[in-house]
């Protein structure tokens, strides 16, 4: 039995690129099966501005493997028993797979890790999709077509239902039809500690990293107007630099704080990077956040959940901002603990491992 990885297309300055190389291995290691990447082949490396993607070329990239796909079963290369690991869930190619898995009688697994969509109305397709209609009506597809659907917060699970079947949707489905096909589990990204193992212990300088997309609901006017209120310290839009992956980490190695005033948010993998390599985060206690972080690293939502609050409660946030920056070692013990319980609950696959293994065991007993 095979492991099929539709992978999300990969971008050399995100995570993207790193599990194309390293998921796979993961997986021969944690089932010991044969592991087959499913490419789209090349995509533009520019992402639409505010995207994580080419809005364009993420097209052309699925198209590509849904081709692929369809091959595979035309030349009776899948088998019963194989699983199919969508690394991005928004992908409409599962349409198509499912549809030869059910036709062509094939009894296969599919997994789909979801990220975001027009569920979230603070998303770039929740923002800028005006008839949500067709999008709702997709996503509850691509739902039912999984098999399985991950996700790595539980915020983000209600998230979910609450946009696809709460109100006022108008369905049918009760909330246990939903859950049974829902697995929390952390993201597959166990080897970032081994590669950001060379930025650890640099010399820190008193940088304030802004990591995020440059989109409305990152809220990057709230960090502009820190960096002209505290000329005392350097505050740096990582995007605004353009830098390949090796500088934005060394940028990160020697950072002392990471800056939040994100209104959406599902996970987070910037900040755990962060954590990785002693860079303090701080954060607002809403979305994700409010089940991932420490109390020593999360602030009051209300101080940034608008620029007019940000307006009112600017001071609060600059004090601090100075008692990260200058208090920086007194946070290390606390920010030790913070990254043990990312690596075990929100970063390391084992949900998805344990479901793709249990599933072995079910089919062959």
């Amino acid at each position: 039995m095979t492991i099929y990885i539709v992978d999300i297309e990969p971008v050399e300055t995100r995570y993207t690129a790193q599990w194309k190389e390293h998921l796979p291995k993961q997986l021969i290691k944690k089932t010991g099966r044969k592991v087959v990447t499913i490419s789209g082949g090349n995509v533009p490396q520019m992402t639409t501005p505010g995207a994580f993607l080419n809005f364009a070329g993420t097209n052309v990239y699925k198209s590509a493997q849904a081709i692929k796909i369809a091959e595979k079963f035309a030349q009776n290369e899948i088998e019963d028993g194989d699983d199919f690991i969508f690394t991005d869930a928004w992908n409409s190619t599962v349409i198509q797979l499912k549809y030869m898995a059910d036709l062509l009688q094939k009894k296969i697994n599919i997994h789909g890790l979801w990220h975001a969509g027009s569920y979230d109305p603070a998303d770039f397709l929740g923002r800028l999709i005006e008839d949500k209609r067709w999008t709702t009506n997709i996503e509850r597809g691509m739902f039912f077509a999984y098999d399985y659907n991950y996700f790595a917060t539980n915020f983000h699970i209600e998230l979910f239902i609450k946009g696809l079947f709460g109100p006022p949707h108008d369905i049918s489905y009760h909330r246990e039809d939903v859950m049974k096909r829902i697995v929390r589990t952390g993201w597959p990204m166990e080897y970032l500690d081994q590669t950001l193992e060379q930025y650890k212990r640099m010399p820190k300088k008193n940088i304030i990293l802004f990591p995020h997309r440059m989109a409305p609901e990152k809220q990057p006017e709230i960090f502009r107007d820190l960096k002209d209120n505290m000329p005392q310290y350097e505050f740096i839009i990582a995007q605004e630099r353009q830098l390949t992956k090796n500088e934005y980490h060394n940028l990160l190695g020697e950072a002392k704080l990471i800056f939040s005033a994100n209104l959406q948010e599902t996970l987070g993998i910037s900040w755990y990077e962060g954590s990785l390599v002693d860079t303090i985060p701080m954060v607002p206690d809403r979305l994700s956040y409010s089940e991932m972080v420490l109390d020593e690293f999360k602030y009051d939502s209300e101080l940034t959940s608008s620029m007019e609050n940000y307006n009112i409660h600017h001071k609060e946030i600059a004090a601090k901002i100075v008692d990260y920056m200058e208090n920086y070692e007194e946070y290390l013990p606390a920010l030790a603990r913070q990254r043990s319980i990312l690596a075990k609950k929100f970063f390391s696959a084992e949900g998805l491992y344990a479901t793709i293994n249990d599933q072995v065991l079910i089919k062959g007993a």
